[in-house]
């Protein structure tokens, strides 16, 4: 929601029951008097020999009152005798709905205690009003303060409010309304600010328990929040009298409930227009200069672009003109009207005849834009004409597709299923790809209705002589493994120590109590790359990483006679990863197939769960260890590839290699907008191929402030002879170069990005929209090939400038970056 817009819902529209949690007591309760008048308290220290110990036993009744009358019956919540702090976390959910309430709707919250025998104690009671005095529901967390020996009132002019006088308001008070709206999302998140915020929080909650002597005794309830804010409405009329003006310049709110809904003139204007022109007459028109200059226009629209309702009447007006140019269906479907039996049916029969489109096309027909399981088909019929190793670029994505389907076992997740019977990598993969998503509640259903398609699938083939079972328990095998490997986490985090204890340990159980892991009685698929087949681990070569997570490195044997390593990650989500790096691939092939090779390293990576993962390993130093080593990249990669006659004593090739590398993550960097870069994420391997790791920030995300533009440190510019040199001149060549070529594909880029927006990826599903428009920008698809060339020069002069020490205060911040 940016400054300028305000969306909501009324509550009228809401036909959901009101839902709350009562969390807990805060506070210490006072001496209570049982029917035999023998007093006892909460502390037991403080009971002498005459005084009888009890132990509260608590619950919360909850009433809703409306318009100052009782309204429904009270609930209550379970007995809780475990305190202090007593903790019911309780989910109550009343019989009366949104839609019922009106502005003057009350909760009344009684706080009992049982434990006195027969008659039952009251402990205190407070009221809150559930709208607040801009009739906006109120959500997010709430301290009701209780009012000791008295029922709560729900009349109009409540006895026992739960909000705190101002009077008597201190800077807790402040401070708790500010975490209310930090966790409702209205304050943005800054993770090492947060961490310093609420631990003086802590501190300053001590201060004031101290000086207060917790006095008072507190109820907090949590209303539950919706996706935007819900202002009351009653059915029918909009009855909400606005406030009076007055002679002061005050802002006077007046909500429209018509915002953002079609205009009726307009939409019966369109209808008439379009019914008009649905005669035989549509087939034989052609557009004029004009028209053909406006269309063309539009057909050049990203994805991401929606059509006003000219263009949408121009594209239909000239329909039948435009079906032998493939690139105006995806914008022709956008505009038909879908809720219109006859249109929908002209469409999707023009569609069958139109010119078939191209594969990433196909992809946007896929997203959530596009409802109708017609068209959802025919982009489906498009995908089977790609080849295996396209189908495995785009997998990842065709996964997360799944969720906007109508249906659990729709036309996609069959396809999907077919051709992975074909292909052991796409079977293996598409089996990862659905079982992480089996955590995601929302969604579970369908995907384990996917994976079982799979399995039943996967077991008949071969007429049933047991090939597909033993393929399927090749792949079931593989999660056996990675279930292992996190119990070899949990035992080697365990031990005491420093780094080599742990490895010493780890070492121990793989040739100990866990040695049938060094020999598998069959070989099994690597899930990184299930064309090799691995027969055991290697416990010499396999090691720890220092690292707080202490990840696994394991060496595994293959059936051909050679190893390969990988690294093992529990309690890392590597979800966002492993997209950047299928993005990294993606552009890699992107670039060659334009005869550009730049020597990227698209690592693989693959996550088996939500905290769990694994990482192709790459002999590889960061280059924070070189620099301490070597003092410079230069000296490294002389040690590897001298050469007296070559450039700056390396052999050309190598140069060239480190050249390119550097060129190629630069611009990928820059248009994925991979933030917190530091000399411990950048490697680089011996033969002089720099590449990147760690992506736990993308799509402008960094938190670091001030972050330069380009990701380029000065030690890498160094390297090719400093900014006036003919090899960094040569950088900067490839760098143009190459983000005109992935220009190209900017609309497959972003409609993968699109169909990744109901995933769990954070730095997405915080804002699906903001962060596809954050990645078109950089695409900068406004400029032509030649101005393009300037912008990026310009942009990669800026970022260099930003690393030398003369230069102006802005600059300055940028070089700090990289410290």
């Amino acid at each position: 929601m940016t400054g300028n817009e305000f969306r909501f819902f009324l509550s009228c529209d809401i036909n959901l029951p009101v839902t709350f949690r009562i969390e807990r007591l805060e506070g210490i309760l006072p001496a209570l008097k049982s029917p035999n008048s023998v007093f006892y308290f909460e502390s037991p220290a403080l009971a002498d020999s005459n005084t009888e110990e009890r132990r509260p036993e608590l619950y919360v009744e909850c009433a809703l009152y409306i318009d100052g009358a009782p309204f429904g019956l009270p609930m209550r919540t379970r007995l809780e005798s475990t305190g202090p702090s007593y903790c019911w976390n309780e989910l109550i959910t009343l019989s009366t709905k949104y839609r019922d309430l009106t502005a003057n709707s009350q909760l009344a919250l009684t706080v009992w205690d049982v434990s006195c025998g027969k008659d039952e104690g009251l402990i205190g009671g407070a009221t809150i009003h559930l709208f607040n005095v801009k009739k906006q529901l109120k959500t997010g967390k709430h301290k009701l303060r209780l009012w000791l020996g008295k029922e709560a009132d729900g009349s109009i002019r409540t006895t026992t409010p739960g909000k705190v006088p101002k009077e008597e308001r201190g800077e807790l008070e402040r401070l708790e309304k500010l975490v209310n709206k930090y966790e409702r999302g209205q304050i943005q998140r800054v993770d090492w600010l947060d961490r310093l915020a609420f631990k003086a929080m802590d501190k300053i909650k001590e201060r004031e328990s101290a000086r207060n002597g917790d006095s008072h005794l507190y109820v907090v309830v949590d209303f539950c929040s919706f996706e935007h804010r819900v202002v009351f409405q009653e059915s029918g009329a909009n009855f909400l009298i606005p406030s009076p003006i007055a002679s002061t310049n005050e802002l006077v709110t007046v909500w429209d409930p018509e915002v953002g809904k079609i205009n009726p003139s307009e939409h019966k204007q369109l209808k008439l227009a379009r019914s008009l022109t649905r005669g035989i007459i549509d087939r034989d028109l052609k557009p004029s200069s004009t028209e053909r200059k406006s269309i063309q226009r539009i057909l050049k629209y990203p994805p991401t672009r929606t059509l006003s309702g000219d263009e949408r009447q121009l594209l239909w007006k000239f329909r039948f003109s435009l079906m032998s140019e493939k690139r105006a269906l995806t914008k022709f479907l956008r505009c038909v009207e879908w809720s219109d039996v006859q249109e929908a049916k002209q469409a999707i029969e023009l569609m069958g005849r139109w010119q078939t489109i191209d594969v990433c096309d196909a992809l946007e027909l896929l997203s959530p834009v596009f409802e109708s399981e017609e068209v959802r088909a025919y982009a489906v019929s498009v995908l089977e004409r790609a080849d295996d190793e396209e189908l495995q670029c785009y997998l990842l994505q065709l996964v997360q597709a799944l969720r906007f389907e109508r249906s659990d076992k729709s036309r996609l997740s069959h396809f999907l299923v077919q051709r992975s019977l074909r292909n052991i990598e796409l079977a293996s993969f598409l089996r990862w790809y659905v079982a992480v998503e089996l955590h995601d509640p929302a969604y579970a259903k369908r995907f384990y209705c996917t994976y079982e398609i799979l399995e039943e699938n996967m077991m008949k083939l071969a007429n049933g002589d047991g090939d597909g079972f033993k393929l399927w328990q090749s792949l079931v095998r593989q999660t056996e493994l990675t279930a292992q490997l996190c119990s070899i986490m949990r035992d080697v985090r365990n031990v005491r120590g420093g780094t080599q204890k742990k490895i010493e340990k780890l070492r121990h159980l793989l040739s100990g109590l866990l040695s049938e892991l060094t020999y598998f009685e069959e070989p099994i698929r690597s899930p990184l790359a299930p064309g090799v087949l691995i027969t055991g681990i290697i416990p010499s070569e396999s090691s720890i990483f220092k690292s707080a997570l202490h990840p696994l490195r394991l060496a595994f044997r293959t059936a051909s006679g050679g190893s390969c390593k990988i690294i093992f990650k529990k309690g890392d989500d590597l979800r966002q990863d492993q997209l950047v790096i299928q993005m990294v691939s993606l552009m890699d092939r992107l670039l060659k197939l334009e005869n550009l090779d730049l020597h990227l390293t698209p690592y693989r990576v693959l996550a088996t769960g939500s905290d769990e993962g694994m990482l192709e390993f790459i002999p590889s130093k960061s280059l924070a260890q070189i620099l301490s080593e070597h003092r410079s990249i230069t000296s490294y990669l002389q040690k590897f590839h001298p050469d007296e006659d070559g450039p700056f004593g390396i052999t050309a090739t190598c140069l060239e290699t480190f050249i390119k590398s550097c060129a190629g993550y630069s611009v990928i960097t820059y248009i994925l907008g991979i933030g917190d870069r530091h000399l411990d994420n950048l490697l680089l391997t011996d033969d002089g191929r720099l590449f990147h790791v760690d992506f736990g920030f993308i799509l402008g995300r960094d938190p670091k402030p001030f972050p330069p533009p380009m990701k380029l440190c000065k030690e890498m510019v160094e390297a090719m002879g400093k900014a006036e040199s003919q090899y960094y001149t040569r950088f900067k060549s490839y760098c143009c170069e190459a983000y005109n070529i992935l220009r190209k594909s900017s609309n497959l880029i972003l409609n993968l990005f699109h169909l990744m927006a109901g995933s769990n990826i954070p730095d997405i599903a915080s804002d699906p929209e903001k962060g596809i428009l954050k990645l078109q920008e950089k695409f900068r698809l406004d400029l032509d090939d030649e101005e393009c060339i300037h912008f990026f020069q310009d942009l990669i002069n800026e970022s260099v400038s930003a690393l030398f020490p003369q230069m102006v205060e802005t600059i300055h911040r940028w070089a700090q970056y990289w410290r």
